[in-house]
């Protein structure tokens, strides 16, 4: 495998310094308590927020990629996601409905109102929003805490085929051990002062 993402020396509000580095098509599962700076990390890696250090999309240096275009490539699934318009299916490009149904709607979602969507729903298709631009690499926030069994399972499943078949790099945020040993191929942890603890193969 060759190296997706490269993380250097990087600094945010306390949290860091942390060096990492994640092969195409693999998943990086991060853990860490509450207040550790997880969502501070991702915010970074995604420049979203002002930090120090270095980050590369396949050796190509953050500081050379027009901010729009990095964030389409480094693409972050918040844990609480933003909506433009009240109907559903005007955040979407593409025709394709049969991904609705892979995290467990059908296509008449698309009719829908924002409003009417609970936190989990909205998370669901934050995410197919956020795979419209084909990402080469996702971060997510805890992106099945407010999901059932079965739909933390089309979740779970969706990542992956996507992984496969894009060789997107993913950091996986979550709390449950047994969630990040499913999905990730290594494990790492911040500690409650945001460094960064080496983990293992889950």
């Amino acid at each position: 495998m060759s190296l997706r993402l490269t993380v250097s020396r990087l600094r945010i509000h306390g949290v860091g310094p942390i060096d990492l580095t994640i092969d195409r098509g693999a998943c990086l599962g991060l853990a860490g308590p509450s207040g550790s700076g997880k969502t501070l990390l991702l915010r970074a890696i995604a420049d979203i927020d002002s930090h120090g250090g270095d980050v590369c999309l396949d050796g190509i240096e953050l500081a050379r990629i027009p901010a729009p275009d990095w964030r389409r490539q480094v693409a972050l699934l918040p844990a609480e996601s933003m909506w433009w318009f009240d109907r559903v299916g005007d955040h979407f490009h593409l025709s394709d409905e049969r991904r609705f149904e892979h995290v467990g709607f059908h296509p008449d979602v698309l009719d829908w109102s924002i409003s009417r969507l609970s936190s989990g729903e909205r998370q669901r298709l934050a995410l197919l929003r956020l795979l419209e631009n084909r990402p080469r690499v996702v971060l997510l926030d805890e992106p099945t805490a407010n999901l059932d069994p079965d739909n933390t399972e089309r979740v779970e499943q969706v990542m992956r085929t996507y992984r496969h078949e894009t060789e997107a790099a993913i950091i996986w945020v979550g709390h449950h051990r047994d969630q990040l040993r499913r999905v990730a191929t290594r494990t790492v942890a911040l500690d409650n002062r945001g460094r960064l603890l080496s983990g293992d193969n889950p």
